[in-house]
């Protein structure tokens, strides 16, 4: 009863944060950021709560649970950034996705058990945790750009236009977060190659190649940046690129392996 409890009750205040940040989109007022930052952060604990509930305080890597565990760190990271950017306009699509996912793992996806795990696997999926999760704030950030660079060149000033950040300062903020992406990504394949056995074994191939894939487009989208001063759709298109093939890899292949298959990933 406790676990429908909070986890009603932090899709609820993830919705409502929503829904105050998207105030400009559906009239001519401001975003309430304070009150939808107030209702995130109750939701994030909310979620927190539900997650070490019912996956007993572990890391349940199960598709579903994987999910709503990855919502949560990017709920959580975009309040922590926005601590210092002014990015609280991410929430419109951070957060309704994370009380979906939240939903789905809570009463939808069948109940699951954490696997066991040593010290240094639990290191190397938490450093992928957070790589994934910054390099996803990544992703809407660059969703965002292309939206903003859009309404430019078509002079469509509406009021969620002003409500983003300045065109400038979602560029800067989009390759800081891949150049933290970038590293925390080279710590995952490091932290794999030292403590995951047979990392390019038969279940876990995919992932490795995809992954490794995945930290060339990024690295690529940064030298460019360096060398060529690489931005606007091309920094947003390698973006999303990179991000895509990362999905695929942390979801892709867990989602055939788990649910088509059968088969357990860990």
């Amino acid at each position: 009863m406790l676990k429908t409890i909070s986890a009603l009750l932090a899709i609820v205040l993830y919705l409502g944060a929503a829904a105050a940040l998207a105030r400009p989109l559906l009239s001519t007022g401001k975003p309430l950021t304070r009150a939808a930052m107030s209702m995130a952060v109750l939701a994030v604990l909310a979620h927190a709560a539900v997650l070490l509930g019912i996956h007993r305080g572990a890391l349940d890597l199960h598709f579903f649970a994987a999910l709503s565990l990855v919502a949560w760190v990017v709920s959580a990271l975009t309040l922590l950034v926005n601590l210092s950017r002014p990015v609280a306009g991410l929430g419109v699509i951070v957060f309704p996705l994370s009380a979906l996912l939240l939903a789905v793992d809570v009463f939808l996806a069948p109940p699951t058990r954490p696997m066991p795990m040593d010290w240094q696997i639990k290191l190397h999926v938490t450093v992928a945790l957070l790589a994934f999760g910054v390099l996803s704030i990544a992703a809407v950030l660059a969703i965002l750009l292309a939206v903003q660079e859009h309404a430019l060149r078509r002079s469509q000033f509406g009021h969620w236009l002003r409500a983003l950040p300045p065109l400038t300062l979602t560029e800067t903020l989009l390759f800081r977060l891949i150049h933290a992406g970038f590293t925390l990504l080279t710590l995952t394949l490091f932290t794999g190659i030292v403590f995951v056995h047979n990392l390019f074994g038969q279940h876990l191939v995919q992932k490795t190649v995809l992954s490794i894939i995945a930290w060339l487009v990024f690295g690529a989208l940064l030298w460019g940046r360096w060398k060529f001063g690489w931005r606007g759709m091309r920094a947003v298109n390698l973006t999303l690129i990179g991000m895509a093939v990362l999905m695929l890899a942390f979801f892709g292949t867990k989602f055939v392996l788990e649910l088509i298959l059968h088969r357990p990933l860990t």
